[in-house]
């Protein structure tokens, strides 16, 4: 119990650590005169992902890779099969041809490529390089077409201008997502022990959900507001970032082994950015059932996982 409610402590230190980081450097971002454009391209783009960044890079360092890679994989496969079915669910989500073949390939790529990789079992340094390198040429692209990244959560800041607290606020904001990456990485590895399973199970499920609550919230608010559009790009742009940027990043600083339970559930998150771009460009929506067919392969995958 005590362990749950760690678990629980750290999710909370992150979403708010990462909402803190968001919103206060983007308003003094904007009161240096920065262009929204760059803001979304760089604070928002990341600090939405700095929950996924913090757990994977301690986990890292304290040597549980099974935790650092299962949390990314986990969180894409959450992204993918419950938030976005679950929003399908709630309403029909339209989609179009840059979501499907720019986005969403550039998606099915990345991921097939660290499938591809895994099999050598080990993400090392170069190959982190070159997703960096990926994500910095994509954010280059996204610039020169004058396009950001989950750009409509600006309309979500204070209409106000940056104060001196907001320096004191940002560096709480990575406080918050420091101390709770590292109660997240130490609950979830009692967790793993006192239930008799190993520790990518736990990453790639409670984990992975715990961190990716950024996306889920930020889907329901777009989903109230009518914005489908920022809806699928935040899921595959997130998924995008998790990969390119935070796993990425981390092999860059500490590279890391790949267990075959990681290269099975790659192998299932390859499946599902392949489902989940039939079924975007089919009919150019994703429907109610498609949803529900989303959210049952995530909750399968789930049983699955505890079973075995």
């Amino acid at each position: 119990m005590l362990n749950l409610l760690y678990l629980a402590a750290a999710t909370f230190l992150l979403w708010y650590g990462a909402n803190w980081i968001v919103t206060s450097a983007s308003l003094i971002a904007r009161k240096w005169g920065i262009s929204e454009l760059v803001i979304g391209l760089t604070v928002v783009a990341f600090g939405t992902s700095a929950p996924e960044f913090l757990v994977t890079v301690n986990a890292a360092f304290r040597g549980h890779n099974d935790i650092s890679l299962s949390n990314v994989v986990g969180s894409n496969i959450f992204n993918l099969g419950f938030i976005l079915g679950l929003m399908a669910m709630i309403k029909p989500l339209k989609s179009n041809r840059t979501i499907v073949y720019r986005d969403g390939l550039l998606l099915l790529a990345t991921t097939s490529g660290i499938l591809l990789m895994a099999q050598t079992g080990e993400l090392g340094r170069v190959f982190g390089g070159a997703l960096v390198a990926l994500l910095v040429g994509y954010l280059a692209y996204l610039g020169f077409r004058k396009q950001a990244p989950n750009e409509g959560e600006l309309d979500e800041l204070p209409d106000r201008q940056a104060r001196w607290y907001d320096g004191v606020i940002l560096l709480a904001g990575f406080a918050a997502i420091s101390a709770g990456g590292h109660l997240m990485v130490t609950a979830a590895t009692s967790i793993a022990e006192s239930l008799g399973v190993s520790s990518w199970v736990i990453g790639v499920t409670i984990v992975a959900a715990g961190t990716s609550l950024p996306e889920l919230v930020t889907c329901l608010a777009a989903s109230v507001k009518g914005r489908n559009e920022m809806l699928l790009g935040n899921l595959i742009g997130s998924d995008f970032f998790n990969f390119a940027g935070v796993l990425g990043l981390t092999c860059l600083l500490k590279p890391l082994a790949v267990s075959h339970e990681a290269s099975v559930d790659l192998m299932v998150l390859v499946g599902m950015v392949a489902l989940v771009l039939f079924l975007l460009r089919t009919g150019w929506k994703v429907r109610r059932w498609e949803g529900a067919l989303l959210v049952t392969i995530n909750l399968f995958r789930w049983a699955r996982d505890f079973a075995f």
